[in-house]
């Protein structure tokens, strides 16, 4: 006689539009179907050695119900609840279905060690927006970057990140979560580590635009992905501290750039066509947190809510045992039994990927069809977020996104270069003014800086082994002078005359002598490298402000994280995004340096939490075939709202404070009060 619980065997029943495992359901027609042996061993283990005193729950005497009570009356409320419905979707019983299972398994070692894994992704996605920033001003002297070199390569990061955020939601919908994010890190950790020895701009540009397509994929995917491994009253919360790991890329960034970008002598070179110098070192440390994470996702399993949503159940149940077993272990408790024997799933015959025999066609051919397939349906599934039940929300979510980006990149950006200004301005206000001064036979062995000579005259002079920076020479006449070994900053000559001189071992190009007239003079041997205009270093300043401003994170981060349950997401996004409007009225008030970083550090506090309850809210809005297709799209737009702010901001940068302000408050303003009008989702289950 064959025993009847050898084994769970998927079945499909004719006409049943549900995959399920084992022979039998229970009352409902879904949901757990307990083996009686498992039980009865499950039972002895748990009782070997222990009288019933000891089983007594210790809230018991309190009035506390245990917590497997709580459950089981969540659950048969919601049971209830269905019941009463007339009509109950496939998807609705999955996600019912699903959220019981995840109850079951508890929330443990197996969430934690995911939570560590995708947290270090999220962490590389917040480092890239770094990076650039912080490697620009010592590569732009390799590289022979002009300004609008400089200014695309900051902007193709921004735009590169806008298509990976796209391509890498879509698929990740239709491929999978784990298998996306797998390729996405890969591609980030291989082309930086190839921008990193780039020689030329093209090929720097080239690499970097690619590394960003790859890391673009990291924050849709990470949030899509975690949340399908959380039960529902954990999820706002651990969702939340998910974010954390943002801040931490950003501090990261901020250490390593100030501990390696200022040693230049860090590196090597090869004759003058290969150079590795410190930043080129910070780029690899860089991607240390991605290269991390990939290692890490190798051990990590796929998401079983979207093997489900594709008809993959044996796989779906493989992994949900293993999620139980390990956590219940970890709690020692192993004697637990996961209970589940079959699990209901809707079809995906639309969905399914035309599959073509091995006799059809050459191997090109089988590949072109499957990815032209591949994107119709990712392209399907973008147009099905405007439709008629999603497009409310849709708009909402992408006004509120857009809204929040804008305003928080484009301050992002506009802090540090207002700072920079007011450190220029008050080194301008220092200027040392010389008129009609008259130098003849000296020797000029001591730098230059921050002067300007009028009409001066310069006899038989030397300027031997100086450092002019921001010096203008002015109307002024230079007769019989010898230049030799300078390095300059920021200097011109301007309508000046200069006769019999001679230029060696300099860098003062012709494109810094402006409407001069030259007798008689000679330049020999200048130096070699890039024409730059500006040789700017990179400042302390700089790595502070973008280390007080990710660390200024950590207190709205643990906040809305303890409080994403008990308050709500809509109330925290609405009040965080009103009170940061708030916040940069006080930019009205003073307008000193230490007034922007305080307020930066402000603004980006509350701004926080408003982040935390946008990313929640946006896994919770959506189904699971269109919940990274989403999330993808919404982070799409954000770079790109990310892009314009930054440029409209920092197109102010000395000229006015009114309009940036005015800008970021209107942004945050509207869609704070905008995102009042969302539906909340806690306490709902994940569709």
């Amino acid at each position: 006689m064959a025993d009847p619980y050898q084994n769970n065997v998927y079945q499909q029943q004719g006409g049943d539009s549900y995959g399920t495992y084992g022979e039998g359901g229970g009352p409902d027609g879904y949901g757990y179907q307990s083996d009686p042996r498992q039980e009865e061993d499950a039972a002895s283990d748990a009782t070997e050695g222990h009288d019933e005193e000891d089983q007594m729950y210790e809230g018991e005497y309190q009035g506390i119900p245990h917590p497997d009570e709580v459950k089981a009356a969540q659950r048969a409320a919601r049971a209830k609840a269905r019941s009463a419905r007339s009509a109950v979707s496939e998807l609705e019983e999955l996600s019912e279905q699903y959220e019981d299972i995840m109850e079951d398994c508890g929330h443990g070692k197996f969430q934690w060690t995911l939570f560590i894994v995708l947290g270090l992704a999220l962490m590389a996605d917040g480092v890239e927006c770094f990076v650039v920033a912080f490697v620009l001003p010592s590569a732009e002297k390799d590289l022979c970057l002009s300004n609008a070199e400089k200014g695309m390569l900051g902007l193709t990061v921004f735009v590169s990140m806008m298509v990976g955020a796209f391509l890498w939601g879509g698929l990740a919908d239709k491929v999978g979560r784990r298998r996306c994010l797998i390729v996405a890190l890969a591609i980030n950790c291989v082309f930086a580590f190839l921008s990193s020895f780039a020689q030329g701009y093209g090929f720097f540009l080239f690499f970097r635009v690619l590394s960003g397509v790859g890391i673009g994929g990291t924050v849709p995917i990470v949030y899509t992905y975690f949340s399908e491994f959380l039960q529902m009253d954990k999820r706002g919360e651990h969702l939340s501290w998910l974010c954390m790991f943002w801040m931490i890329g950003g501090i990261y960034a901020s250490f390593t750039a100030w501990g390696i970008i200022p040693r230049y002598g860090w590196g090597f070179s090869m004759g003058t066509e290969f150079q590795f110098h410190s930043w080129r070192v910070f780029i690899l440390v860089a991607a240390l947190p991605a290269i991390t994470s990939l290692v890490g996702l190798t051990f990590m399993p796929e998401s079983p809510r979207f093997l489900l949503e594709n008809a993959k159940h044996d796989e779906a149940w493989m992994i949900l045992k293993q999620v139980h077993d390990t956590n219940w272990r970890a709690k020692g408790q192993p004697e637990k039994v996961f209970t589940v024997t079959h699990i209901k799933a809707p079809k995906t015959a639309e969905d399914e990927f035309i599959e073509i025999q091995s006799a059809t066609g050459t191997s090109v051919q089988r590949w072109a069809v499957r990815s032209l397939t591949l994107c119709k349906l990712v392209l399907k599934n973008v147009a099905s977020l405007v439709s008629a039940e999603l497009r409310l929300a849709t708009l909402f979510m992408a006004v509120i996104w857009f809204c929040m980006a804008f305003s928080y990149y484009g301050l992002s950006v506009w802090f540090p270069d207002m700072i920079k200004h007011l450190q220029y301005e008050e080194y301008k206000s220092k200027v040392k003014v010389l008129h009609r001064e008259r130098v003849e036979n000296f020797h000029f062995n001591f730098s230059l800086e921050n002067q300007i000579h009028t009409e001066g005259e310069y006899i038989h002079d030397k300027f031997i082994r100086i450092e002019m920076k921001s010096v203008k020479f002015e109307d002024s006449l230079f007769e019989d002078c010898h230049f030799e070994d300078i390095r300059s900053t920021d200097t011109v000559f301007e309508n000046c005359t200069i006769r019999s001189t001679l230029f060696t071992n300099t860098d003062l190009w012709e494109e810094k002598f402006i409407n001069c007239r030259m007798e008689n003079s000679t330049f020999e041997h200048n130096k070699p490298g890039c024409h730059l205009d500006h040789d700017e270093e990179n400042d302390v300043l700089i790595y502070l402000v973008s280390f007080l401003g990710s660390l200024a994170v950590l207190p709205g981060n643990i906040i809305s994280a303890l409080f994403m349950e008990k308050i709500g997401r809509v109330k925290i996004i609405g009040g965080s995004m009103l009170i940061s409007a708030g916040c940069t009225f006080f930019l009205f008030l003073s307008f000193s340096q230490s007034a922007i970083i305080a307020l930066q550090c402000l603004f980006c506090g509350v701004s926080v939490a408003a982040w935390n309850g946008i990313e929640v809210v946006t896994v919770e809005l959506y189904p699971a075939s269109k919940r990274a297709t989403a999330f993808g799209v919404l982070n799409a737009l954000c770079k790109l709202a990310a892009v314009l702010g930054s440029s409209i901001f920092s197109s102010f940068v000395g000229v006015t404070t009114a309009v940036p302000i005015l800008l970021s408050f209107a942004a945050l303003t509207g869609g704070g009060l905008l995102a009042l009008k969302l539906p909340d989702t806690r306490g709902k289950i994940l569709q």
